[in-house]
């Protein structure tokens, strides 16, 4: 689950990271009184929405203006740029060429900065651990500083045994080159961020830029949380904080109903039991030329309501042209499978070529479910026979 740099800044604040003064806003009064009460000026009018590059990014209406982050000398100043954010498009180079409207604001105090560092905490897959990442180049992506100076690039691994060290963060700090009172203030900064990523069940904190001021203070400029959403029955105050209009509107509904879905740019529906079958079946679409519209796993427990509820969410897609239904029948019986696709088909009515491959539990009797529907379900052997006639329906519609 992802949070706005507000809603970041705030939990990490309570765990004693060091954060600029600010407040959120919700109309051009908002910013402007919100203004008045941090000191300033500068004051840092920041966009709100869940994508980066939110300062280099353009908005829709004003391509030739300024970003979704804009420094303000004066309150009328906050104001106006207010106005000139709330309501319209941002595009970023992480949201898209549809970009994602404003609907919030981010008024915080000037900053004196007088470097900026990047500094990021997340699980390594490859080792099991929490990893810090650390660089110099803060300000900039962290994967063009690693395909292009991956020199300028410190990793620390943490033995969950012994967590975050003192000695950890010193490494850290002299490797960004602090100094003085700054590497006081790093460490301090760092053994408060580690706190926070493992009590609040983080997958991922990044702090880009982590600045270092001119009086030698360590301070998150911008901040980055995702959370593992496994965990988030022990979070509820997290998880109150999940802005859905941030959210593809197909995903958040596949997420009501326990459904495991995401959107691609194909034209072929998969809905499969398994990740592991899910993305072979993507896999072998892409082989026989097609491409997939959506990753959709409906589990091995599903019920027909939840089938149809998934045959309808991939059917919402105006890019899908065709289906494959692929399931392998172990927990899953196959005939719940079919009886969930015939009453979707039935109730969308369905305009689109469907392949269906079953196999497993009660298989003969999914089989025949389909076969007496009265539906034009095309019936595939194996996996292969079915990607193959599911993109060869696709090219014959088209």
């Amino acid at each position: 689950m992802n949070i706005h740099e507000y809603q970041a800044k705030g939990l990490l604040a309570k765990f004693g990271v060091a954060v600029p003064r600010g407040g959120v806003a919700f109309t051009p009064d908002d910013a402007e009184n919100l203004a008045r009460d941090i000191a300033g000026p500068p004051w840092v009018v920041k966009s709100q929405i869940h994508a980066g590059g939110r300062g280099a990014g353009r908005f829709k209406d004003d391509p030739d203006g300024p970003g979704g982050v804009r420094l303000c000398q004066s309150l009328d100043d906050v104001k106006e740029h207010a106005r000139r954010m709330l309501g319209h498009v941002l595009v970023t180079k992480q949201t898209g060429p549809g970009g994602k409207e404003v609907k919030r604001l981010y008024i915080e105090e000037g900053c004196d900065i007088a470097r900026e560092l990047y500094l990021g905490m997340l699980v390594d897959r490859a080792s099991s651990r929490i990893t810090i990442i650390a660089s110099t180049e803060g300000g900039m992506e962290i994967e063009e500083v690693a395909a292009k100076t991956p020199e300028k690039i410190l990793k620390v691994t943490i033995d969950p045994a012994i967590g975050l060290m003192p000695f950890h963060a010193r490494k850290i700090a002299f490797g960004l080159g602090l100094e003085g009172k700054a590497v006081g203030t790093g460490v301090k900064f760092l053994l408060a961020m580690y706190k926070a990523f493992t009590q609040l069940d983080a997958s991922i904190v990044e702090i880009n830029p982590l600045v270092v001021t001119g009086g030698g203070e360590v301070i998150a400029l911008d901040a980055k949380m995702n959370f593992d959403d496994n965990a988030l029955f022990r979070h509820k105050d997290i998880a109150e904080l999940r802005d859905e209009d941030e959210e593809d509107p197909m995903e958040l509904e596949a997420s009501r109903h326990d459904l495991n879905y995401i959107k691609l740019d194909g034209t072929i529906g998969c809905m499969v039991n398994g990740a592991g079958l899910a993305m072979a079946t993507m896999d072998i679409i892409k082989l026989y030329g097609g491409e997939p519209a959506n990753f959709l796993d409906v589990g091995g427990g599903a019920t027909k309501e939840r089938v149809t509820e998934a045959f309808k969410i991939i059917l919402s897609d105006p890019n899908v042209e065709g289906i494959l239904v692929n399931i392998f029948g172990g927990i899953m019986r196959c005939d719940i499978i079919a009886e969930g696709v015939v009453a979707a088909a039935k109730e969308v009515h369905l305009q689109v070529p469907l392949v269906v491959r079953l196999e497993g539990t009660n298989v003969d009797l999914g089989k025949k479910i389909l076969a007496e529907s009265g539906l034009a379900i095309l019936s595939a052997d194996d996996l292969a026979d079915a990607a193959e006639k599911v993109v060869n329906a696709v090219k014959e519609a088209a």
